[in-house]
This record gives structure tokens, sequence and C-alpha cells, in this order.
């Protein structure tokens, strides 16, 4: 059983830990099938480098970071105050250079800054803990730290929209043999000006949709154009890049098939038995 508290922090016990790498080992066959080589990021991020994507303009509300505490301010602080301490105050925090990402793609798209990939372009795929300041948390509906896959396309602008193309259809046939009733549901993208061109260009090709299951999104395809393709500086041949994601949040899909098989044990027998 999942064991979670009013902070977000939740528990995977056994059974649904091996829910979860079953989905994730599902999720890189696509990746493996499309030629996208999987690649690690370090779980922070530097400040400077969210700033360039406007991270901070765009979600003040989710920004969160990771500060060194002042050692002579901590000691003070610890023999003055009732142990254990439960909050730290901002008085012991040194400033910090460092951030907890909310999203796993931006490491892939810095990773790739000031390059210039063939004219085709290239993929990849990363799993990444990210992490989000909620109002409010719920089971492994809403974490504060979480499990995110993401299959990345960046290159020209058609093989970056073929590609939300291919991965919308995989995921349809996915959540069909799992059984699943979904909705596809246009969601906005902060990363672009609601009275800018490129928001305007929505109506005509929507850069963010979700897979909803019980009015949960437990996926996405997202297309940001050449947003940071321009912000970092790649290019596909002689083109700016445009980029796309496929985007996997784990334990919401641990939490969907769960309920929908009425067990993690039960919900690993229909996952490891997919065609």
């Amino acid at each position: 059983m999942t064991t979670a508290t009013d902070n977000g922090l939740g528990v995977l016990d056994g059974s649904q830990l091996r829910l979860l790498r079953a989905l994730d080992a599902v999720f890189l066959r696509l990746a493996d099938g499309w030629q996208a080589p999987e690649f690690r990021f370090p779980f922070l991020m530097r400040c400077q480098d969210l700033d360039t994507f406007d991270y901070y303009d765009n979600f003040p509300h989710l920004g969160l970071t990771a500060t060194r505490l002042e050692p002579e301010r901590l000691a003070a602080l610890l023999a003055a105050s009732p142990r254990p301490v439960d909050r730290m105050p901002t008085e012991v925090m040194e400033p910090t250079a460092f951030a907890l990402p909310s999203a796993a793609c931006y490491s892939i798209y810095l990773h790739l800054a000031n390059s210039t990939l063939p004219a085709e372009g290239t993929m990849r795929t990363t799993v990444g803990t990210c992490f989000r300041n909620e109002t409010h948390y719920q089971g492994l509906q809403r974490l504060l730290g979480f499990s995110m896959r993401e299959i990345v396309c960046v290159g020209p602008e058609e093989r970056a929209k073929n590609h939300l193309l291919r991965a919308k259809d995989a995921v349809t046939a996915l959540l069909g043999e799992l059984g699943l009733d979904y909705k596809l549901e246009v969601a906005t993208d902060p990363f672009f000006d609601k009275n800018s061109g490129k928001a305007k260009m929505q109506r005509l090709f929507p850069v963010k949709e979700e897979f909803v299951v019980n009015g949960l999104a437990i996926g996405s395809v997202n297309y940001h154009r050449n947003f940071f393709g321009e912000r970092c500086d790649i290019r596909a041949g002689e083109e700016t890049a445009h980029t796309s994601c496929l985007a996997f949040g784990l334990e919401r899909w641990v939490h969907t098939l769960t309920e929908r098989f009425g067990s993690a044990d039960a919900a690993v027998a229909a996952v490891e038995g997919l065609s």
C-alpha cells in the first residue's frame, strides 16, 4: 500500500515499484523503436539555465530550489530550538544557484546547446525526478517529487510535428490495449505569451495535449516550436531546431492501472502481457 503525507511525499511498495518499472520498460521500447537513445541527467539544474527559458516568469508557483545551510547560523538555531526542527528558516540558508526542475526535458535542450545537428535532427529519451510546488497533494496522483519519462525530438519543424502524431497514435493504442477510457484534452502552454503570434497558432496546431483518464492527466504531447532551439542555439542543418516531446508521469500511471485492474500485481501482469 502507498503511504503519503500531506506534503506530497509518497512511498511505492514492492508491487507498485514493479509496475512502475514494467511501465517504463514499455515506454523505453517506444523510444528504442524511434531510435531515441537514453540519457541520464543530474537531479539539479542551474537557476540561470531555467531562467534562460523564462521559467520563473511562466511557472512562479512551481519553483523549488536546493540550498546550502550556513553551518554557524544552523548551530545557533539548533541550540535555541525545540528538537527535532520541523522547518529551516531562511536566515540559515545561503543564496542558491541550483533548482529542482519540474520537467525532465529541459536538460536535453541544455545538453544540445550551441550545437548543429544533422538536417534530420535527433531523438533523445530520459527519465527524471521532477519537483512541483503544488497547492495540494493527493497520493500518487499529485506528488511533490515524481518520475517523468520523456521521449524528445529535436529537429526540423515537420519531424517535430510528426513525432507528436506518431506519439499520439502509440499512446492511443497502448491505452486501448489496457482497456483505459481516456480523453485527449488541449491544454495551454505558458511558454508562449497568450497575445503572441505563436500562441494564436495553437488554433491551427495545439502545442500541448494531455491524455486524461478519470480526470487525471497521465501523459502529454508537447510542441514547443523553435522556442528551445532559439534559447539554446540548437540548429538542425541550416535551420533553428524545433522540439516536441511525449511525456509520462510514471506514478500517475501506477495509480491509474492499479485502479483499473484492482491491484498493482494484476496491473503488472497486464502490462507484462502487452504485445
